[in-house]
Parts: C-alpha cells; sequence; structure tokens
C-alpha cells in the first residue's frame, strides 16, 4: 500500500486496529500515547506527531518503508 497524505495514513492504521480486534482507547495505553492522539491519527490529521504516529504503526504490525520512485 502506497501511503500519500495523512488522511490515508490514519486509515491504514484505523483498518488493522479493527483487524487486531482493538479499541482505540486499547491501542493508546498500549502505545503510551492519549485517546485523542489515536482519534486524530486515525482521522487524518495532518499535524499528528511523527514519532507516536509511528509507534502506533509499530504497534499494530504496519512497517513503514521508504522507496525511491521512478
Amino acid at each position: 500500500m502506497t501511503i500519500r497524505n495523512a488522511k490515508e495514513f490514519g486509515q491504514a492504521i484505523r483498518d488493522r486496529r479493527k483487524k487486531l480486534g482493538y479499541t482505540q482507547t486499547e491501542l493508546a495505553e498500549v502505545c503510551d500515547v492519549g485517546i485523542m492522539f489515536v482519534s486524530q491519527l486515525e482521522g487524518g490529521k495532518p499535524t499528528a506527531q511523527l514519532e507516536k504516529a509511528i509507534r502506533v504503526a509499530n504497534r499494530v504490525g504496519l512497517d513503514l518503508n521508504f522507496q525511491e520512485r521512478g
């Protein structure tokens, strides 16, 4: 999956969280972030803190890989 913006990133997190059966509250607790952060991240808020966003992605089993285009 190619992620091109914050909304797509948030959608990927939400889809994976639901597939794993986590609530937003449970995910926030295991990632040591606030529930509001998870909610805003999943909603595609473009100003989400990168370090926390990566922590959440890793916790739900998503890796971030960078590839050169073209």
